[in-house]
């Protein structure tokens, strides 16, 4: 099992990884961990990109500071909710994605099954209702789609992901930014034909083997 010190410095290079990526800027996004009865999460005001492990905090299951300088993410309502209802789930991750979030502008849904690896390994994309950032209409707006998918897009505020680990949580990420520069790159083109339901069906299954790990 890996130590604290080791979740947090996990933590800093997904951060670097979502930085270099594109995936945030300067102070936006957030990260945590689920330590038994505590979480790590990213501190609100810090460039994710330039963070030191050292500056992960450690919060308890209601967001009280354990350990740690300064105030965890305004966002951290909607990571207390993904723990509260989702057993399974270990870290989240919570990016400002330049494509994904342009979709929700456009008022493009991710939810259609378009691309097959998506619809095996998330299962769909759903885009939760607006809800102003950093107060609790966020988890409210997502509460519901927690339940079922494990990437969800946030209207004009990014999208957040769930995972095993932190890693399972980033990489849900980026198959989530790379199907969002797909539909658009297609939405250029017209309207985005469906798979067959028979197809999509066929995919489900293969993606509930997947989780299982077969």
């Amino acid at each position: 099992m890996a130590t604290e010190h080791q979740l947090k410095q996990d933590i800093v290079r997904i951060c670097g990884m979502l930085h270099r990526k594109n995936y945030l800027a300067a102070t936006d996004g957030n990260v945590s961990v689920r330590l038994g009865d505590r979480l790590l999460i990213t501190p609100s005001g810090v460039h994710k990109g330039y963070m030191e492990a050292d500056q992960v905090l450690t919060v308890d299951l209601e967001g009280r500071v354990l350990e740690g300088e300064g105030r965890p993410t305004s966002e951290i309502r909607m990571h207390l909710l993904a723990y509260e209802l989702r057993p399974d789930v270990g870290a989240v991750v919570h990016a400002h994605l330049p494509y994904a979030t342009s979709c929700t502008l456009a008022g493009i849904s991710l939810l259609e099954p378009i691309l097959p690896e998506v619809v095996i390994t998330l299962g769909g994309i759903p885009t939760a209702p607006y809800a102003t950032p950093g107060t609790a209409e966020v988890p409210e707006a997502i509460r519901d789609f927690l339940r079922e998918y494990d990437a969800i897009l946030l209207s004009r505020h990014g999208a957040m992901t769930v995972g095993l680990d932190v890693m399972d949580a980033y990489n849900k990420m980026e198959k989530l930014e790379h199907t969002a520069r797909v539909v658009l790159a297609a939405r250029l083109q017209g309207q985005l034909p469906p798979l067959p339901a028979a197809e999509v069906e066929k995919l489900r299954r293969l993606g509930a083997e997947y989780k299982r790990g077969g």
